[in-house]
């Protein structure tokens, strides 16, 4: 979706509702903002201000500053979001959808549904970066990855992509740096689904790849690194075994490498591409479970042969073992992170689908081997019954072998079929004036396929028919034989595991989560509500517009409301994730230079504190990235930046820069810069990572900038999901609207003059959009400003609470930070050699889940508490660092040493309370530390767990269980 901020279809004064201040009952502001009046004058009193209005003119540069209200609706009350968001979901209309392409109904189980998606253990919790008290989603991901080994027939899955098609476009960059073939081609099934092919252009044409889509079946060029089946094909195709085996042997005689995209649940019943030579296979994993949701969020998933497993984009989880020699999980390989490689990283990808990878991998659990093979031969079932009973009424079906979908020839009626079928309920596909795709699915029954059949003209049953997978393509391998697809088949365990695995977790229903750079903050239950609502669930991405009116006008809004709080003309929701938002505004940036005649542009400034995403993204948009010094206070080094700039005077594109800053202070050269890198004749894009420290107070379109993408999962409320989903918007000045992304699939989803689809769905993880426009419309314009000062006044708060024991590292004017802070443990580990690990894991002993370490300096924290805590939760974790200071003063006299320390030895299980006790310290300092409440104390369900191992014998799918026993 793509807005200009003054052209939404629903002025935000269309919305207004009667005045209700930030502190009356009915108001949402109070219940998202933790600190009642009385604790933030407390908090304004420690950091020596009066009122937020002080602190904040003392912190925020007044050469940024807006004046006036933001122009947003008046504040709505949950009761009104609410009663608005059923007139909006009223307006879609839900049908039977049976077009395909990649998308299907599904049905989710009542027991994941509400203990999994609609639970906050699951939804809330953050990245599993601190394994011990991730346990649980750790091993919902393990399943996960075991489920797509197993039936794509491939060593090694990670723990899923952002959705099917940027899955194969990973894939496609993979190939290319594996292959031994000296070649740009990649070569693409024109089977392959349609919004594949398109992300695959995007993103091959900026670095340099030429995309060769032809019919396999007239053969391969002589030269190419890399070939993408789509298994089963996009009209329903399944070819005969050989083809699919010839086409890896001639592949593997190119040096070239194969991936076969592939269809989970048609894996159930047709050969793994891993025993027909697939050297790769991605997809997505939405039929398992996961409503269409208009397009998303899916998990996206990617499998390899032995020997590729190092070269896996995204996060992949294995097995180690903790301080005890248990096996514990954790993220495997973990040195692929941006942040670490930069612009050296092979994939700009820094998150996933966990919340998504969890309810697919549930789903194959609570089914089991068994229950998928019926789903999958029911489905099977009814597409042949359609097919016979079209042949049987003298309409020829396109393909005698396919899976779930029938292609069917009606020269010149295809129209009229489709039409009468939508009468019916019922939306199918055409593919031009003669062809209809018929898509079945676990939702299709008996009597959608008489009412399919009437559409055609066809009277009567459809009664049975035989079997239409191709001999010797049928599958015989076993599949998901692992423990786990075979104990949960009652909802009583089922019910039982999900809760003892939520258990082992740390999510914001337990308690803060302190992460620098990441906003863990408040994601409210009625900005959630929506989301698993019918109207909004399940709608197919390429249904007819007017399906989706409801949609179209949220979109809008919600368009038009970021353009106006980030002070931009335009809005593309596509981008599925801050990584994919980064890329499209940085592909926009590319073809505005070439539009205007100068496309030797391609060098992006990046600054050395800059999160490692921002240097991937330039390099995956076709840039070479030139590094900008910053000085030792922490800003970026305006003298260096002059230098560059002019140094790359003619080839100069763009700077990313962060603002507020990565080290968390408001930059008063951010003005300056952005002159500097305009003058040079770049672009300045301000990544929105750090937006929740601006909302009301400062616009980077105003500032200088001219790109941004905001993560709607930090500032805007969609939560982490252990990881994923996520939505990066990105918003642009009106020079660069016309090069946003858009959608060959879908018309009105972007300018015509767009880069192209970044995202396999027009509007991107659109079900989730709910939940930031619930947000924005309880809040108001009063509501955002309160809130982002509330946030900069808890940060300030945290850093004058901790600056008398830890030295607080960067400041900004008038000796105040942002949002976040960063406390330095550099010069306390040089004396006692704890580490900034050591003080991480001894937080889970206090009950509480680490800041972000070692970024962006090595051996700090970054504590980011956001406006959402109260005071007395600031200060148990205040009190917790100061108890954690005093720890380590014992480790300087000399009372422990450092390798025999509660802090080495932290976290603490309640299984060494029962075992023999060696240590210096007692086990009541060990597990209940400083005032650390023993009523609903959480404990961490394994010891510290040693990464290295896991490295070194990496095992990525589940162990049995009998590993697991003591």
């Amino acid at each position: 979706m793509t807005v200009p901020a003054q052209s939404s279809t629903s002025s935000p004064s269309s919305l207004s509702s009667p005045p209700s201040s930030p502190s009356s009952p009915s108001s949402f502001a109070p219940r998202h903002i933790g600190p009642a009046e009385s604790e933030q004058a407390k908090m304004l009193a420690e950091c020596g201000y009066g009122s937020l209005d002080a602190l904040v003119a003392a912190a925020v540069p007044p050469a940024i500053r807006v004046s006036g209200e933001l122009s947003l609706p008046e504040a709505a009350s949950e009761e009104e979001a609410i009663r608005e968001l059923r007139a909006l979901a009223s307006k879609n209309r839900p049908m039977t959808q049976m077009i395909g392409l990649g998308y299907h109904d599904t049905v989710t189980p009542a027991v994941i549904r509400r203990n999994v998606l609609e639970n906050p253990a699951w939804y809330t919790a953050y990245t599993p970066y601190q394994p011990e008290i991730s346990q649980g989603r750790l091993e919902a991901l393990l399943n996960f990855q075991t489920m797509v080994s197993d039936l794509t027939g491939l060593a090694t899955a990670n723990a899923s992509m952002l959705d099917e098609p940027t899955a194969v476009a990973e894939a496609m960059m993979l190939m290319r740096r594996a292959s031994k073939a000296k070649t740009s081609t990649l070569v693409v099934d024109d089977e392959c689904l349609p919004q594949t092919v398109s992300v695959l252009r995007t993103r091959a044409e900026a670095v340099g790849i030429d995309v060769d889509v032809r019919d396999l079946s007239q053969g391969l060029p002589e030269e190419f690194f890399g070939v993408v089946v789509q298994y089963p094909g996009a009209s329903g195709v399944l070819r005969e075994p050989g083809f699919y085996a010839r086409i890896g042997e001639a592949a593997h005689e190119a040096k070239a490498l194969y991936c076969v995209a592939g269809d989970l649940l048609a894996l159930t019943t047709v050969q793994a591409p891993g025993e027909f030579g697939a050297d790769l296979a991605a997809g997505s994993s939405q039929r398992f479970g996961v409503p269409m949701g208009y397009g998303g969020p899916h998990a996206g998933y990617l499998a390899v042969r032995e020997g590729l497993e190092r070269s896996l984009p995204g996060r992949l989880v294995g097995v180690s073992v903790d301080a005890a020699g248990a096996p514990a999980y954790r993220l495997a390989l973990q040195t692929r992170e941006q942040h670490i490689r930069r612009e050296k990283a092979t994939s700009n990808i820094c998150t996933a689908q966990v919340l998504l990878a969890v309810m697919a991998s549930m789903y194959a659990v609570y089914h089991g081997p068994d229950g998928l093979k019926r789903i999958a031969d029911r489905v099977h079932g009814h597409a042949t019954a359609v097919a016979d009973a079209l042949r049987r009424g003298g309409v020829e079906v396109v393909h005698e072998h396919f899976f779930d979908t029938v292609l069917a020839r009606v020269p010149g009626r295809a129209d009229a079929v489709v039409a009468a079928a939508r009468e019916a309920g019922i939306n199918l596909g055409a593919d031009g004036p003669d062809l209809v795709r018929i898509a079945c699915d676990e939702a299709t029954s008996p009597r959608i396929v008489e009412a399919v059949l009437a559409a055609f003209g066809l009277d009567g049953t459809s009664g049975e028919a035989g079997r239409a997978i191709p001999a010797g393509l049928e599958r015989t391998t076993e599949y998901l034989t692992h423990e786990v697809f075979h104990s949960h088949r009652s909802e009583t365990a089922m019910l039982r595991y999900l809760r003892r695995l939520s258990d082992l977790d740390y999510a914001l229903d337990r308690g803060m989560i302190p992460l620098g750079s990441c906003t863990m903050k408040l994601n409210a239950t009625t900005e959630m509500e929506a989301v698993t609502w019918p109207e909004f669930a399940n709608i197919h991405p390429f249904a007819p517009a007017e399906d989706a009116a409801g949609y179209r006008e949220l979109t809008d809004q919600l368009s038009t409301w970021l353009a106006e709080v980030t002070g931009y003309h335009s809005v593309s929701l596509q981008p599925n994730a801050g990584s994919q938002g980064e890329l499209a505004g940085l592909l926009a940036i590319r073809a505005y230079h070439r539009a205007n005649g100068e496309p030797e542009r391609d060098v992006c400034l990046i600054p050395s504190s800059a999160h490692g995403t921002n240097a991937a993204s330039a390099v995956l948009a076709g840039m070479r990235v030139v590094v900008v010094a910053c000085t030792d206070d922490g800003d970026i080094d305006l003298a260096d930046l002059r230098a560059k700039a002019d140094q790359h005077r003619d080839t100069l594109a763009a700077i990313m820069v962060t603002y507020p800053s990565t080290h968390g202070v408001y930059e008063t050269g951010i003005s300056e810069l952005a002159e500097i890198v305009h003058e040079a004749g770049g672009q300045v894009y301000v990544d929105g990572a750090n937006l929740n420290a601006l909302l009301g107070l400062a616009k980077p379109g105003e500032f200088g900038g001219d790109v941004s993408h905001l993560n709607l999962h930090k500032t805007f409320c969609i939560p982490h999901g252990g990881g994923g989903p996520g939505v990066g918007p990105v918003a642009v000045r009106e020079h660069l609207a016309p090069y946003l992304p858009n959608h060959p699939q879908f018309p009105g989803a972007g300018p015509d003059t767009g880069v192209g689809p970044i995202s396999g769905a027009p509007y991107g993880s659109a079900s989730i959009l709910p939940i930031s426009w619930a947000y924005v419309r309880m809040m108001g314009s009063a509501g955002l400003t309160e809130a982002t000062q509330v946030a900069v006044l808890a940060a300030n708060y945290v850093a004058a609470r901790l600056s008398p024991h830890y030295p607080v590292l960067y400041t900004g004017q008038n000796g105040l930070v942002a949002h976040e802070c960063i406390i330095d443990l550099r010069q306390l580990t040089k004396q006692t050699g704890v580490t900034v690990d050591d003080v991480a894991k001894r937080l889970i002993d206090y009950g509480f889940h680490a800041p972000t370490m070692s970024f962006p300096v090595a051996g700090t924290f970054m504590v980011e508490p956001t406006e959402s805590e109260d005071l007395a939760e600031l200060d148990r974790f205040c009190e917790a660092m100061i108890s954690i200071r005093r720890e380590i003063a014992e480790v300087a006299s000399g009372t422990w040493e450092v390798e025999r320390s509660p802090l080495r030895g932290a976290p603490h299980t309640a299984e060494q309370l029962a075992g023999d006790w060696d240590l210096p310290y007692d086990r009541m300092l060990a597990v209940y530390p400083g005032r650390t409440r023993a009523k609903g104390k959480y404990f961490s369900p394994v010891r510290r767990i040693e990464g290295a191992y896991g490295d070194r014998n990496l095992v990525c799918s589940c162990p049995p269980v009998t590993d697991f026993e003591s």
